[in-house]
């Protein structure tokens, strides 16, 4: 009889996750530190905007380009090694099945066992067999490019919309000290959140995540500053 096993873990949200986090987290701090350090210059609001505004639709499309690419690759990848594993599953079943039983020998199995567990398991899915316990990929955890892209670019959005509202709405004088406390409550909400979905320390990810937050809006007003162009 089948036995349901409901069980959830947090790996099998590791792939859209990573590129959430990155993507939301990669538009906070761009989208902010952009607009302090054109603030610090003493630019414009209208200035402010633009640069705001260009920033943020480069960054989402370069956000989903390179989450695209990079994934694709290791798509690529993973079908390369499936499709050499399936020809030697046709050329030299035997031997493939020495193999997955080697693997379960080596994990702790009695021989006689591991043989038996890997005749039952590659009468099941050879493959699925082979993919899972000799190559590593698994459906949870397997490259899906077109989903890591999109939820790079609309996460960047979502993380840039809090600065660049701010730089729209906040009295011109107080645009620098508005956009670096949001963006920091912001960051620390976000590293929080990933740190508590990935079981880490909550603190830890806030931490780290504010303190690169707050380097980065640091070094971009400090830039702008340098670089003064309108009273």
């Amino acid at each position: 009889m089948a036995v349901s096993h409901s069980e959830r873990h947090r790996s099998q949200h590791i792939g859209w996750l990573r590129a959430a986090v990155l993507g939301a987290n990669d538009g906070a701090i761009s989208t902010a530190s952009l607009v302090v350090g054109v603030a610090a210059a003493q630019t414009t609001r209208q200035g402010i905007l633009i640069a705001g505004l260009a920033g943020v639709a480069a960054g989402a499309m370069a956000m989903a380009a390179g989450e695209y690419v990079s994934v694709s690759s290791q798509a690529d990848t993973e079908k390369s090694d499936l499709a050499r594993e399936s020809r030697e599953l046709a050329e030299d079943v035997e031997s493939e099945r020495k193999e997955l039983a080697g693997i379960y020998a080596a994990r702790g199995l009695t021989a006689e066992l591991a043989m038996e567990v890997a005749t039952q398991l590659m009468a099941h899915d050879a493959l699925g067999a082979h993919a899972r316990d000799e190559l590593g990929i698994t459906e949870s955890q397997s490259a899906r490019p077109v989903q890591a892209a999109a939820a790079s670019a609309v996460t960047f959005v979502s993380g840039a919309l809090i600065p660049l509202v701010l730089a729209a709405i906040v009295p011109r004088e107080h645009t620098i000290l508005a956009v670096v406390l949001a963006t920091l409550c912001i960051l620390a909400i976000l590293g929080a959140l990933a740190a508590k979905v990935g079981g880490a320390p909550m603190w830890v990810g806030t931490v780290r995540v504010t303190f690169w937050g707050a380097l980065a809006m640091g070094v971009t007003a400090g830039i702008g500053a340098l670089f003064h162009i309108a009273a």
